[in-house]
C-alpha cells in the first residue's frame, strides 16, 4: 500500500466537517458515573466528566471530538469551575475522569495556571485520568502529576500499528512517539492508557481484526496498563467522503467481539471495549442485543464469557 500521508493535510480534513455543536465554556457538556473494573481488580465507580476547552490542534482524520470544543482558549478558572460544577451534582466516587477532547496537557486547551486548583478539586480521589496526545506528554504532564495526590492515568490514541494507515490518520506521530511517552509516564510513576480502532480507513474487516490484535499487542510490549478497543466510526465528514471512495467502511459487531476477547484473553492488562453507539454496527447475529449485554458483562468482570 503506497504512503499517501501528504492527501489528508488539516485543509483537506477541515473543509469536510460538519458545524460543531453550541458549548459553554464555564460548563462540562456531559459528566456522569459510571462503573469500571479498576486496576485494583474491583469493580468501582468513576466520575466521569467531558470537559469544555479549545478544540485540539491535531486534525486526526477519524476524529470528531472537536464537535464540542471552543475556538477560543477558556478564561482562566473555567475549568476548575467545571470540575466543581459536575462533581456538585454527581455521587460521590474513587476515580475520576477528566477528558477534555483532546490533549490535557495542551496549554491552549486546559491553561497550565489553574494546575494547582485542579489538583486540589482532585485530591481526594484514588486515581485522575486524563488524555493526551503522545507528543505532549513532557514538562507540563510531568508538573501535573506532582500537584495530583491520587496516581494519574494518560489515556494516548496510538489507533493502529499498521505501517501505512498510521501516517495517513494525519496523527502526526510515530509508534516511537508513543512508546517514548509511555516510557515517561512510567518513569514518573504514571500509567499509561491506549485507544485502539478495530478497522481504521483503508483497511479491509479480516485486516481490520488483523491490525486490532497487533495493535493491543505493541501496547502491552511498552508497557500500556490498560487498552479500550473503539470501533471506528464516521460523523465527521472526512469518513463521510472515505466511505464514498471504498476506503472506509465500520467494523461489524462480531469483529469487535473478536478483537476484545483477544485482548482479555492475553491477560496482560485490563481491556475495554467501547460500547457508545454500539448497536449501529451491523451483524448477523439474531441476539445482537443480548451480544452487547455480554461485552457490557465482560467489560467489568475483565473475563471472556
Amino acid at each position: 500500500m503506497p504512503n499517501r500521508s501528504a492527501e489528508f493535510t488539516d485543509d483537506w480534513i477541515l473543509q469536510r466537517r460538519p458545524k460543531k455543536n453550541g458549548v459553554d465554556p464555564m460548563r462540562p457538556y456531559a459528566q456522569f458515573v459510571e462503573p469500571e473494573h479498576t486496576v485494583v481488580g474491583r469493580v468501582e465507580d468513576v466520575a466521569t466528566l467531558f470537559l469544555t476547552n479549545k478544540e485540539c490542534p491535531f486534525r486526526c482524520l477519524m476524529c470528531d471530538l472537536w464537535k464540542n470544543t471552543t475556538d477560543e482558549r477558556v478564561p482562566i478558572g473555567a475549568i476548575p469551575s467545571q470540575i466543581r460544577w459536575a462533581l456538585g451534582r454527581l455521587p460521590p466516587s474513587r476515580h475520576i475522569k477528566l477528558y477534555n477532547s483532546g490533549n490535557f496537557f495542551d496549554p491552549q486547551a486546559i491553561p497550565p495556571e489553574d494546575y494547582t486548583e485542579i489538583a486540589e478539586i482532585v485530591g481526594g480521589f484514588d486515581t485522575v485520568i486524563v488524555e493526551s496526545h503522545p507528543k505532549m506528554i513532557g514538562s507540563r504532564c510531568l508538573d501535573f502529576n506532582e500537584l495530583v495526590p491520587g496516581v494519574v492515568h494518560v489515556a494516548m490514541g496510538l489507533e493502529t500499528v499498521h505501517p501505512h494507515v498510521l501516517p495517513r490518520l494525519n496523527k502526526r506521530m510515530t509508534l516511537n512517539d508513543f512508546a517514548n511517552a509511555v516510557r515517561t509516564l512510567l518513569d514518573h510513576g504514571m500509567q499509561a492508557r491506549a485507544f485502539i480502532l478495530v478497522r481504521p480507513p483503508f483497511l479491509s474487516e479480516a485486516e481490520g481484526v488483523t491490525w486490532a490484535k497487533r495493535s493491543i499487542d505493541f501496547a502491552f510490549d511498552v508497557g500500556v496498563e490498560c487498552c479500550a478497543v473503539i470501533p471506528t466510526r464516521g460523523g465527521n465528514g472526512a469518513m463521510e467522503t472515505l466511505a464514498e471512495r471504498g476506503d472506509y467502511a465500520p467494523p461489524t459487531l462480531e469483529s469487535l467481539e473478536e478483537v476484545f476477547a483477544y485482548g482479555l484473553g492475553l491477560r496482560q492488562g485490563r481491556v475495554f471495549v467501547d460500547l457508545w453507539d454500539v448497536e449501529k454496527l451491523s451483524s448477523a447475529a439474531q441476539d445482537k442485543t443480548a451480544r452487547i449485554d455480554r461485552l457490557a458483562a465482560m467489560n467489568l468482570s475483565q473475563t471472556l464469557q
